[in-house]
């Protein structure tokens, strides 16, 4: 997962784009760039490491311009640890494109093949945004062969992009000179929104929060298919460019990336996260009578939502356990000594008075690996919990992720393969209870408004859950081969980038 960010104005847009990024820093923080343009010059600064250490004063001043681009990112595939893969990307053919990239591409060997042997590109990096660069560069180029460019080719250069390219991408292109181009996939995998604010500024970004905070008003959501051009005058250029577009948005989104405080595709994300937990409460009361429970605790952060609602509907106390560390840093390592795994309880601290002599209901967003689970279950148990159970908001994690969330490959994953009386003897509580796959269906879906203008959804990826590819394009030694690509977290120097060691996304 990534945040993407693009903006159009009358006034310079660095400063902007910045603050954009730190309300998306919760979908990315491996690495964050910017670039802007002034005079069909363009001026860009990336590198590793978060929005606040990547651009110091000096950074900041060397971007000038009315438009511009920007990406914090969190790895998926190729190389974690490249400052060459920090986005955005560019070529300088045709007319200069920069672009910035949320998703993952299921074709993209054959895509790197294609582009060497028959349209004589360049690949540089293991990044699949900068192969889908250079699809829509290639595109691009003959779209406008002997013609100025006008939106119509644009449209042109993205349909055949669509033809080309299977998978998830939210993409934001800047073309020198001309404009922004924001696109989303067939089928709308991963969020993209516009808004705009009374000066006339025009913002694209992957949610809404970053158009919000920023003094934008949420205008629309990108149609899946659909391609958005901007011109340098903020005039918006808009057309269905796929053939066959359904909105099948990743449900992930509504359990656990997307910040509460979000609306994608016109569903609002703390609602979703509400009704998740209404809809669980429902299993636990079938499951562990709730006599037996004497307090409802959340695992911070995203669960918080749902374990409220869950508390409130079965009348069981809701309380705080957990405190959360929001600095765990980088751990030094000195040359020759081995890896040293960071421990769970880095992160989290247990508040004793809630958990002793208690039967506590620990609820979670999902369970991917288990490990986390079983080290929190732990900490309740030795901060004297007579009986631990844990609910979580998300069914079983059963199949790996191929559309941009770096979900770990099937042997990784603590419910495939198990039973969920195995994973819980694995995790060691008392009982396990997990929402259903078509309970979360129903729960998000509910949040939808039922209002001109809202986007209809057909359906959701919910792959992780139901083994269920949506863009129909995989077989299982696809899936394999994907996984063989994915980014692994195994460098001793790198900064634990674990589900509790991300920033709260409440707090960005």
């Amino acid at each position: 997962m990534c945040g993407i960010v693009g903006v159009v104005s009358n006034a310079p847009v660095n400063q902007l784009i910045y603050d954009a990024l730190l309300l998306l820093q919760h979908r990315g923080q491996d690495a964050a760039g910017i670039v802007t343009q002034q005079e069909r010059k363009f001026f860009m600064h990336k590198a590793k490491g978060m929005v606040r250490d990547v651009f110091r004063t000096r950074n900041m001043r060397a971007l000038p311009g009315n438009v511009g681009l920007g990406q914090v990112r969190y790895p998926t595939a190729g190389n974690a640890y490249s400052e060459e893969e920090a986005q955005p990307f560019y070529v300088n053919a045709p007319f200069g494109i920069v672009l910035v990239h949320n998703g993952n591409l299921t074709n993209a060997q054959a895509l790197k093949g294609e582009l060497f042997s028959a349209d004589h590109r360049h690949i540089n990096t293991d990044s699949e945004s900068e192969v889908l660069l250079n699809v829509f560069a290639h595109e691009l180029e003959k779209a406008t062969r002997g013609v100025p460019l006008q939106p119509e080719e644009v449209f042109t250069a993205v349909r055949n992009v669509h033809r080309r390219v299977r998978g998830s991408y939210a993409v934001v292109v800047l073309i020198a000179g001309h404009g922004v181009l924001a696109f989303r996939d067939p089928f709308g995998i991963r969020p993209l929104s516009i808004g705009r604010n009374k000066d006339g500024t025009v913002m694209v970004a992957s949610e809404s929060v970053a158009l919000e905070g920023t003094g934008h008003r949420l205008e629309r959501h990108v149609a899946p298919g659909e391609a958005v051009f901007i011109d340098l005058d903020g005039k918006l250029h808009a057309q269905q460019c796929a053939d066959n577009p359904k909105l099948f948005p990743c449900i992930f989104e509504f359990v656990y990336l997307a910040r509460p405080d979000s609306v994608l595709d016109g569903i609002s994300v703390y609602q979703a996260r509400l009704n998740l937990g209404e809809t669980l409460a429902k299993r636990v009361v079938s499951t562990v009578p709730p006599n037996e429970i004497d307090v409802v605790i959340p695992i911070p952060e995203s669960s918080r939502p749902s374990a409220m609602q869950l508390a409130q509907l079965i009348g069981i106390p809701y309380r705080e356990g957990f405190v959360k560390n929001r600095y765990v840093g980088r751990t030094f390592i000195m040359p020759g000594q081995g890896v040293r795994k960071k421990s769970v309880r880095q992160k989290l601290n247990v508040i004793a008075s809630e958990f002793k002599g208690r039967n506590v209901l620990l609820v979670d967003d999902s369970i991917v690996r288990g490990t986390t689970s079983q080290e929190i279950v732990q900490m309740a148990r030795e901060a004297g919990a007579r009986k631990v159970y844990l609910a979580s908001a998300a069914p079983p994690v059963r199949y790996p992720n191929v559309y941009g969330i770096d979900m770990p490959t099937a042997t990784e994953l603590v419910a495939a393969g198990h039973t969920i009386e195995e994973v819980r003897q694995i995790i060691g509580c008392d009982a396990l209870i997990y929402q259903d796959v078509e309970g979360m269906k129903r729960a998000v879906l509910k949040a939808a408004p039922d209002t001109p203008g809202t986007p209809r959804l057909d359906g959701f990826d919910a792959s992780c859950f139901d083994g269920v590819y949506v863009t129909g394009d995989l077989n299982a030694d696809d899936i394999a081969r994907i996984n063989e690509a994915r980014i692994g977290q195994e460098d001793p120097l790198e900064e634990d980038t674990s589900r509790l060691a991300l920033p709260n996304a409440e707090e960005n």
